[in-house]
């Protein structure tokens, strides 16, 4: 029951405290549809763990790949992850943390195994790629860049959109996607932020920073240096076809699709996302002044730009110089985690600010991925899905391995979706009359924008910390863009790239 206080007065000349209303707090409502996918998940585990054994996948060459009772587990902690990923039961983090359990309690792999891969080399990239950004926030890197941007872009918050979608996707080019979310990502706080909204969820809020997540996948297809996919990539075909794919050969077959999808995810988000306000009025005005009033450019800017250069110039030339591969590129950007600490740029307190939420996504989605390869699980996949386009005529077979690697990305790491696919999907093709460009380079297009899930690349996690979109949301938008590329993909498929001169089709042995 309310129970009324009675007016204090402290004393002569203190004003009288007003009357305060103590109300015992509501309890909770319980919240029935966050239990209902949780529940959903959990049987989904139960149902395919202990499932009877499911029949072997056999390829076209009659091999059998069988499902053992830690592979049909590893599906089973696939789903559930994938359930309470998509609908957000838990944060994202813990359910990721939940994958190394289950591995572990249903000795599904060793509990070492598991929650080694938390700590992956690809997962401390991704660390040393926010504590870049993080950097260019401190020392205000960002806001001269944002202030910068909108006073050559304008007003127009269609010209913005397109403004930070086309300068994503080039750094994409020359550097990891992964470090150019982690870049541009406080820079679109700070344009944000003068939108006069405050931390409110918008269109234009979600529009920006989905897009980035979109246009930086986008980006990174066009070059090698954009991720490691592309490398990975050309060395199975290497391995299979006995020929190599240049660098430049990559990006002369991958620049048009990658643009293309560029200006189609404009086009996309200014439907989808259309900004409430058309205009900011006075926005260029502003930007200028914010931007005189940073002053002249810092100690600690001119120290961040020397160190994220040196960084960029060698990762880049890792791949055109075959000694420096032998440097790991996560040493390599953890290196400059250490400098930005002993030059004093950061310090302890700055780590209190890392996502940890986001690290810990990305560690699970390297542990399902790992367990999902290293039990047969994903092999098995693979095989029974491209099998199925066996005799298909040769387009519907390229369009088939394009959507797998693209539904395989979304849950897998990039590389790993590669790896299971690829191999196999070179073997079928020459019985098919395809070529293995062809299948190479729609494999690529895909495997480099999942648009469904947070875990399918770094980019989409570190776009979420923006809190301007939920996951089901991420995952509804997800698919008309996914129709949009596989749209892309059929378009470099029957026109673009035999036109730009591809071998498509090969004769039939």
């Amino acid at each position: 029951m309310a129970e009324k206080k009675k007016p204090i007065v402290a004393g002569p000349g203190l004003p009288e405290m007003p009357e305060k209303i103590l109300i015992s707090p509501e309890k909770p409502v319980l919240d029935w549809k966050r239990l209902l996918f949780m529940s959903i998940g959990i049987t989904l585990f139960l149902v395919v763990y202990y499932a009877p054994a499911w029949p072997d996948a056999i390829d076209p060459a009659g091999a059998h790949f069988p499902l053992s009772q830690a592979a049909k587990g590893a599906l089973a902690v696939f789903l559930l992850a994938s359930t309470w990923w998509i609908f957000e039961v838990v944060p994202i983090g813990v359910t990721s943390l939940m994958i190394g359990v289950l591995q572990a309690l249903f000795l599904i792999r060793p509990a070492k195994a598991a929650f080694k891969d938390f700590m992956d080399p690809s997962v401390m990239f991704i660390f040393g790629s926010i504590v870049i950004g993080m950097v260019f926030t401190k020392t205000g890197l960002t806001k001269r860049l944002a202030y910068k941007m909108l006073a050559i872009v304008g007003e127009k918050t269609s010209m913005i959109y397109l403004g930070c979608f086309v300068v994503t996707a080039g750094l994409a080019h020359i550097m990891a996607h992964t470090a150019v979310a982690a870049t541009m990502f406080p820079l679109l706080m700070a344009i944000y932020a003068l939108y006069g909204e405050g931390n409110k969820q918008t269109k234009f809020g979600k529009g920006l920073f989905i897009g980035m997540a979109y246009i930086a996948g986008a980006g990174s297809i066009v070059t090698l240096l954009g991720a490691a996919r592309g490398a990975v990539a050309i060395g199975f075909f290497n391995d299979i076809m006995g020929k190599d794919i240049s660098f430049f050969q990559l990006s002369y077959y991958m620049f048009i699709p990658g643009w293309l999808m560029v200006f189609a995810l404009w086009g996309f988000f200014m439907i989808f996302f259309k900004p409430e306000k058309k205009t900011i009025p006075g926005l260029r005005e502003k930007a200028k002044q914010l931007n005189a009033k940073l002053g002249k450019i810092t100690k600690d800017e001119i120290i961040a730009i020397g160190l994220v250069l040196s960084v960029i110039i060698f990762l880049a030339l890792r791949s055109f110089i075959p000694e420096l591969k032998v440097f790991h590129k996560t040493a390599i950007i953890l290196l400059s985690t250490v400098a930005f600490f002993l030059v004093k740029i950061l310090d302890v307190k700055d780590l209190e600010d890392i996502p940890w939420n986001i690290i810990l996504l990305f560690a699970g989605a390297m542990s399902i991925g790992f367990c999902l390869w290293e039990t047969g699980a994903a092999k098995w996949m693979a095989v029974n899905w491209l099998v199925m386009f066996q005799d298909a005529p040769g387009f519907v077979f390229v369009m088939s391995i394009a959507f797998f690697v693209m539904m395989m990305t979304n849950f897998i790491m990039n590389v790993a979706a590669i790896a299971i696919s690829l191999p196999v999907a070179l073997v079928i093709a020459p019985y098919l009359g395809v070529s293995g460009e062809i299948i190479l380079f729609a494999s690529l297009v895909t495997a480099g924008m999942p648009f469904l899930l947070l875990v399918g690349a770094a980019p989409n996690a570190i776009a979420y910390d923006s809190k301007q979109f939920t996951t089901g949301e991420f995952f509804l938008y997800g698919l008309p863009a996914s129709i949009i590329l596989m749209a892309v993909v059929a378009l470099s498929v029957k026109v673009i790239w035999p036109i730009m001169g591809m071998p498509i089709s090969v004769p039939i042995p």
